[in-house]
Protein backbone atom coordinates (compact mmCIF):
# COMPACT_ATOMS: atom_id res chain seq x y z
CA UNK A 1 0.00 0.00 0.00
CA UNK A 2 1.34 3.48 -1.05
CA UNK A 3 1.90 5.97 1.81
CA UNK A 4 1.49 9.38 1.49
CA UNK A 5 3.14 12.35 3.34
CA UNK A 6 2.96 16.35 2.55
CA UNK A 7 5.05 19.03 3.71
CA UNK A 8 5.65 22.68 3.25
CA UNK A 9 2.00 24.18 4.02
CA UNK A 10 2.18 27.29 5.89
CA UNK A 11 1.14 30.81 5.74
CA UNK A 12 1.95 33.01 2.71
CA UNK A 13 1.24 36.31 1.48
CA UNK A 14 -1.48 37.23 -1.85
CA UNK A 15 1.18 37.00 -4.62
CA UNK A 16 3.63 34.58 -3.01
CA UNK A 17 4.91 31.52 -3.75
CA UNK A 18 5.02 28.49 -1.58
CA UNK A 19 6.42 24.75 -2.58
CA UNK A 20 4.86 21.90 -1.60
CA UNK A 21 6.40 18.22 -1.33
CA UNK A 22 4.86 14.70 -0.78
CA UNK A 23 7.20 11.92 -0.12
CA UNK A 24 5.65 8.56 -1.36
CA UNK A 25 6.25 5.11 0.14
CA UNK A 26 5.39 1.55 -0.41
CA UNK A 27 6.20 -0.76 -3.59
CA UNK A 28 5.72 -0.41 -6.81
CA UNK A 29 5.58 3.26 -6.95
CA UNK A 30 6.50 3.65 -10.75
CA UNK A 31 3.06 1.99 -11.45
CA UNK A 32 1.22 5.37 -9.79
CA UNK A 33 0.04 8.57 -11.16
CA UNK A 34 0.62 11.40 -8.01
CA UNK A 35 -0.72 14.89 -7.48
CA UNK A 36 -2.41 17.10 -5.45
CA UNK A 37 -6.06 18.17 -4.54
CA UNK A 38 -6.96 21.10 -1.98
CA UNK A 39 -10.29 21.76 -0.15
CA UNK A 40 -11.77 24.77 1.44
CA UNK A 41 -13.84 24.54 4.28
CA UNK A 42 -17.39 24.08 2.53
CA UNK A 43 -16.18 23.00 -0.79
CA UNK A 44 -15.07 19.58 -3.04
CA UNK A 45 -12.36 18.75 -2.87
CA UNK A 46 -10.52 19.80 -6.15
CA UNK A 47 -7.79 18.52 -8.48
CA UNK A 48 -4.89 20.65 -9.27
CA UNK A 49 -1.97 18.68 -10.53
CA UNK A 50 -0.68 14.93 -11.28
CA UNK A 51 2.13 13.53 -13.15
CA UNK A 52 2.88 10.00 -14.06
CA UNK A 53 6.52 7.93 -13.74
CA UNK A 54 7.20 9.52 -17.12
CA UNK A 55 7.08 13.22 -16.21
CA UNK A 56 4.43 13.41 -18.44
CA UNK A 57 2.15 16.07 -16.48
CA UNK A 58 -1.54 17.38 -16.28
CA UNK A 59 -2.90 20.42 -14.77
CA UNK A 60 -6.48 21.77 -14.13
CA UNK A 61 -7.65 24.77 -15.62
CA UNK A 62 -7.83 26.93 -12.51
CA UNK A 63 -3.40 26.73 -11.88
CA UNK A 64 -2.33 26.00 -15.27
CA UNK A 65 0.51 28.82 -15.86
CA UNK A 66 1.27 29.44 -11.81
CA UNK A 67 1.83 26.06 -10.57
CA UNK A 68 4.66 23.43 -11.55
CA UNK A 69 4.05 19.84 -10.78
CA UNK A 70 7.53 17.74 -10.96
CA UNK A 71 8.67 14.31 -9.88
CA UNK A 72 11.91 13.26 -8.87
CA UNK A 73 12.00 9.11 -8.88
CA UNK A 74 14.73 8.73 -7.07
CA UNK A 75 13.73 10.56 -3.91
CA UNK A 76 9.97 9.16 -4.53
CA UNK A 77 8.95 12.55 -3.80
CA UNK A 78 6.41 15.05 -5.73
CA UNK A 79 6.62 18.86 -5.38
CA UNK A 80 4.15 21.11 -6.39
CA UNK A 81 5.45 24.90 -6.70
CA UNK A 82 2.75 27.48 -6.69
CA UNK A 83 3.02 30.83 -7.62
CA UNK A 84 0.81 33.85 -7.44
CA UNK A 85 -1.19 32.54 -5.11
CA UNK A 86 -4.68 34.04 -3.96
CA UNK A 87 -6.50 34.36 -0.62
CA UNK A 88 -9.34 31.97 -2.20
CA UNK A 89 -6.62 29.45 -2.54
CA UNK A 90 -6.66 29.19 1.23
CA UNK A 91 -7.28 25.45 1.98
CA UNK A 92 -6.18 22.11 3.05
CA UNK A 93 -3.76 20.68 0.46
CA UNK A 94 -3.48 16.61 -0.18
CA UNK A 95 -1.28 14.57 -2.03
CA UNK A 96 -2.87 11.36 -4.05
CA UNK A 97 -1.82 8.44 -5.58
CA UNK A 98 -3.36 6.13 -8.31
CA UNK A 99 -2.76 3.30 -10.73
CA UNK A 100 -4.75 4.97 -13.06
CA UNK A 101 -5.67 8.92 -14.61
CA UNK A 102 -8.72 9.65 -15.75
CA UNK A 103 -11.87 10.98 -14.58
CA UNK A 104 -11.21 9.66 -11.18
CA UNK A 105 -9.16 12.54 -11.16
CA UNK A 106 -11.57 15.40 -10.81
CA UNK A 107 -13.11 17.22 -8.89
CA UNK A 108 -14.59 15.94 -6.12
CA UNK A 109 -12.01 12.92 -7.22
CA UNK A 110 -13.35 9.09 -7.26
CA UNK A 111 -11.20 5.97 -6.49
CA UNK A 112 -7.79 7.65 -5.76
CA UNK A 113 -5.96 5.07 -4.47
CA UNK A 114 -3.91 6.49 -1.36
CA UNK A 115 -3.97 10.05 0.31
CA UNK A 116 -2.10 11.71 2.45
CA UNK A 117 -2.60 13.48 5.70
CA UNK A 118 -3.33 17.23 4.25
CA UNK A 119 -1.34 20.42 4.80
CA UNK A 120 -2.51 23.69 5.69
CA UNK A 121 -1.98 26.69 3.20
CA UNK A 122 -3.12 29.90 4.30
CA UNK A 123 -2.82 32.75 1.86
CA UNK A 124 -3.71 36.26 3.56
CA UNK A 125 -4.67 38.85 1.63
Amino acid sequence: QVQLVESGGGLVQAGGSRRLSCKASGPYLNRYFIGWFRQAPGKEREFMAAVAWTGTTYYSDSVKGRFTIDRINRENTVNLQMNSLKPEETAVYYCAASKTFGDNWRTPPLAIDAWGQGTQVTVSS
